[in-house]
């Protein structure tokens, strides 16, 4: 059958040589096998086989069990029965060697249950496939499509001429058909559009990474902008809360009593009493505070009075400066005279 096939293939391209000086022959292939994998159908009922096939391999182990239980049964009491019942077990063992062998052909041999279902739920979506095969054919002109998966010996394919994916895009867009309006229907056709164009054309697909590269950097700083204006917004806002905050408490003269007694300690510095050794008086600010407040009034003074000195020397000297102007001009008015 594959040598049939294989001269069926000769044939036909020794007939297209004819063709080739007019236009270049367009040959694609698909992997169904990928296809498969990637149809949500076929994955839900291959995973429900699963299943299935599990609890068959479950059922022959558990013959396994039994037979060599029975096995080592006989083999410690073959000593004490008689040929007839030795017979008997052991015709009893092979019955029961064969029926698991025949469960086992039946369920996972060459034409068991196992290939005949997964041939079952790989035939309609096979037929879509060719469907979608020939459309994308007759639409851009393709000479030869062949599956990968087959029997068909591929000793090297190019990327560039796999449209499994278009297949795909073909059977999800019939899928979802239904439930897309004209609008969306059509704005998905020129999506699908674009991504076949790129499939064909590995230039273009390079540059299209390049672009989606450059617009996910793009999105990140703007989302990191808008992170950082988030943060400061939220910053101000709590500053501004602090703030409000602090005014209430002093309106409402929950602060105001320290600020006095400071105020008072500052004016009067001789009026302060010395703390108790008793800790009766809580009024009594605590000393460091009224260092804080002496150290405070000692700067100011100091600098106030190195200002007061300053301004003094400098009219002192603009005075000098004017006196020698001026006795600079009394003196060349007497020359001249």
């Amino acid at each position: 059958m594959r040598k049939q096939f294989l001269f069926i293939f000769l044939a036909l391209i020794v007939a297209s040589t004819s063709q080739a000086q007019t236009r270049t022959t367009r040959i694609g292939y698909i992997d169904m096998e990928y296809i498969l994998e990637n149809v949500s159908d076929y994955k839900e009922a291959k995973a429900q086989l699963e299943l299935k096939a599990q609890k068959w391999k479950q059922e022959i182990e558990a013959k396994k069990l039994e037979i060599n239980t029975l096995k080592e049964s006989l083999k410690a009491e073959k000593a004490l029965l008689t040929k007839e019942l030795i017979d008997e077990r052991e015709t009893e063992i092979k019955f029961l060697e064969d029926e698991m062998l025949d469960y086992q052909q039946k369920q996972f041999g060459a034409n068991g249950n196992l290939i005949h279902q997964k041939a079952a739920l790989a035939k309609p979506i096979q037929d879509q496939v060719f469907t979608a095969v020939q459309d994308i054919a007759e639409a851009k002109n393709y000479d030869f499509v062949f599956d990968k998966s087959s029997d068909l010996t591929m000793l090297f394919s190019n990327k560039r001429f796999d449209i499994s994916d278009q297949v795909l895009r073909i059977l999800n867009r019939t899928d979802k058909r239904e439930q897309l309006t004209k609008k969306q229907l059509k704005e998905q056709e020129a999506v699908e559009s674009k991504e076949n164009a790129i499939d064909e054309n590995p230039a273009m697909a390079d540059r299209q990474k390049v672009l989606d590269e450059k617009r996910t950097a793009r999105e990140k700083l703007i989302e990191d902008r808008k992170l950082e204006q988030e943060a400061k917004k939220k910053e101000y806002e709590d500053r501004r809360k602090a703030i409000l905050a602090e005014r209430e408490a002093k309106k409402n003269g929950t602060v105001s009593e320290p600020a006095k007694t400071n105020e008072a300690v500052k004016t009067d510095p001789a009026t302060a009493k010395p703390a108790t050794t008793s800790g009766t008086d809580d009024t009594t600010p605590p000393e460091p505070t009224v260092n804080k407040a002496e150290e405070r009034q000692k700067l100011y003074e100091q600098r106030k009075k190195e200002l007061e000195e300053r301004r003094k020397k400098i009219i002192e000297e603009r005075e000098a400066a004017k006196k020698a102007k001026e006795a600079e001009t009394q003196k060349t008015n007497t020359t001249n005279n």
